[in-house]
C-alpha cells in the first residue's frame, strides 16, 4: 500500500483538527464545511480508510512509526 509522506500526513491531521474545532462552532461558513469535507476525503484516501476517525487513527500510527524509525536512524 502506498503511504503519504509524513510531512503531508502531519499537515492533513493538523488541518483536520483545526477545522473540526471551527466546525464545532454553530456559525461556520459553507467554505469551512467544504474544506472539512475535502480534508476528510484526502485523509481517508491517504490512509486507505472510509471515515474520519479511522483515518486519524491510521495517520497517527503511521506518524508515530515514522518518528520511531527516525529515532532509530539517529541513534
Amino acid at each position: 500500500m502506498l503511504m503519504a509522506h509524513p510531512a503531508i500526513l502531519s499537515d492533513l491531521v493538523k488541518e483536520y483538527e483545526s477545522l473540526r474545532t471551527l466546525n464545532a462552532q454553530k456559525a461556520v461558513s459553507t467554505d469551512v464545511r467544504r474544506r472539512m469535507e475535502d480534508v476528510t476525503y484526502t485523509l481517508c484516501v491517504s490512509t486507505g480508510t472510509r471515515d474520519a476517525e479511522s483515518a486519524l487513527a491510521v495517520a497517527r500510527r503511521q506518524l508515530a512509526a515514522h518518528r520511531r524509525d527516525d529515532a532509530v536512524l539517529e541513534a
